[in-house]
């Protein structure tokens, strides 16, 4: 066998990380901080997407043939509670994240039906999240090759191409001398705080509270750095794949976002439907509106295939944690196709109860940041972890083999973790703060539904742990 077959190269790597990590859903979240997106985005790559990606990297070359990602890598440093806790909220953080990029899709479709006042309505985003939601669980314990072809073409034509498309009409427009939204406060819109300057324009934390939903953004970098030691030369490569896809992630979000800012007024650009709203004005603008009923399908398209994609992903490593007695035994049932049936059915009911959010908030807008906001600090918990696992294994395990470490020796690798830190710290400080520029109406039940979302599902994995008992370990063939 050659060993040249298993090397993957610099390219693929990179490619495979900004798959995991572009959604054109967060165009519009960064659209409406006009030229001070610029800043967002580099503070999102200098202090998360780099830090982790690196510091993952190393972890995921120390416990590749392992396996179990971020649980076997925190179960080293911190015993199997902890392991068990980074894993739940790798999960869970997922489950919260559906009805985001689900409402993402409804705003989307809503213009395939040409009725883009569909994308402010709650009852009518509800519905699509439950109906998609549902029908991507029923898919995925059908056992089919349903997912993998729907993502494969969903990457291509629902994100590629569309955010290809915003970022050349926006070109267009610039070029043509239109006028540029948020180069001019007088266009900014109602309650909008756009202002053409790049640093943001701080009056309390609120003010840069996008921060966090723009952080979740880049989220996931962990996922593939168990490739690491795929690469020939992991030491010199991987830090060259991650920088590389840093720098193609930074010019699609700054590029995509700026078409969107350009053309959309600040406070007007919806969260769930900005990036249609501007499709919607620039194809109009150069008469050939009738493509907007096709970006709507194709962005669409593109966020259910993401959806389908990682249903049965992340539910999967929780299922290892079942067999390995961290859950009650019904957790690690399988159907007749090896799907780990009931918790992907735990995973579609709390899904529904998130959905209802719509039902009751009279913002869609809120609605959807609400959810990114719990999403991102369940998230930043499992990365402070993460961070602090790194540091304790390369000090108390200074032998341990690694296919790649982070240079620098202990102070390297405590120096990145600790710019990790500061901003996974920051970003969580930030996300319990209701944005300055939307509508939440009552912050105390804004901060209270945040802060109960943080208490619930961490505390929930620390409740099992501490009562879980020997019997529930399951044999290698349960079923």
């Amino acid at each position: 066998m050659s060993d040249a077959k298993k090397h993957m190269t610099v390219f693929t790597l990179s490619m495979m990380t900004v798959a995991a990590v572009v959604s054109l859903r967060g165009l519009p979240m960064m659209a409406k901080e006009g030229l001070s997106l610029i800043f967002y985005i580099l503070f999102a790559a200098v202090m998360f997407l780099i830090p982790a990606s690196l510091v993952a990297a190393e972890l995921g070359g120390a416990f590749g043939r392992q396996g179990g990602g971020v649980y076997t890598w925190v179960k080293a440093a911190f015993g199997s509670r902890w392991g068990f806790t980074a894993i739940w909220l790798q999960w869970i953080q997922n489950v919260v994240w559906y009805p985001t990029v689900l409402a993402f899709a409804a705003s989307a479709l809503a213009y395939l039906f040409m009725s883009p006042q569909l994308a402010d309505n709650g009852v009518y985003t509800g519905l699509v999240i439950l109906g998609c939601y549902w029908l991507a669980t029923i898919l995925t314990l059908a056992g089919t090759d349903v997912a993998s072809k729907v993502t494969k073409y969903g990457v291509l034509f629902g994100t590629v191409l569309p955010g290809v498309f915003i970022i050349v009409l926006g070109l267009l427009w610039v070029d043509q001398g239109n006028p540029i939204m948020f180069l001019d406060a007088a266009n900014a819109g109602k309650g909008s705080t756009a202002h053409a300057r790049l640093f943001p324009h701080l009056t309390g934390l609120g003010s840069v509270a996008f921060l966090a939903g723009i952080i979740l953004l880049f989220a996931g970098v962990e996922v593939h750095a168990v490739h690491a030691n795929e690469l020939k030369h992991p030491a010199s490569e991987f830090p060259r794949s991650m920088f590389l896809a840093a720098a193609i992630i930074f010019l699609l979000f700054m590029l995509g976002s700026m078409a969107v800012a350009a053309v959309i007024p600040a406070g007007q650009i919806s969260l769930t439907a900005g990036l249609l709203q501007a499709f919607q004005h620039l194809l109009d603008k150069f008469h050939i509106g009738f493509l907007t009923p096709v970006m709507g399908l194709l962005t669409a398209f593109g966020a259910i295939g993401g959806v389908l994609s990682w249903v049965g992903g992340p539910s999967r490593g929780l299922l290892e944690t079942a067999k390995q007695g961290e859950l009650p035994p019904f957790m690690a049932k399988v159907n007749k196709n090896g799907i780990q049936v009931n918790i992907l059915m735990i995973q579609a009911v709390i899904v529904s109860l998130l959905a209802s959010l719509y039902f009751i908030m009279t913002d869609v807008s809120v609605a959807f940041f609400l959810l990114s906001a719990i999403t991102i600090t369940l998230y930043l918990v499992m990365y402070i972890l993460m961070y602090a696992a790194a540091v304790k294994l390369r000090m108390e395990q200074p032998d341990l083999p690694r296919t790649y470490k982070v240079p620098g020796g202990l102070v390297g690798l405590c120096t990145l973790a600790g710019i990790g830190l500061l901003g996974v710290c920051f970003s969580l400080l930030v996300a319990f703060f209701p944005p300055s520029n939307l509508p939440v109406g009552n912050p105390a039940l804004y901060v209270g539904l945040v802060a109960g979302g943080l208490v619930v599902f961490v505390g929930l994995p620390i409740i099992i742990h501490a009562n879980k008992k020997p019997e529930w370990k399951q044999d290698d063939n349960v079923s």
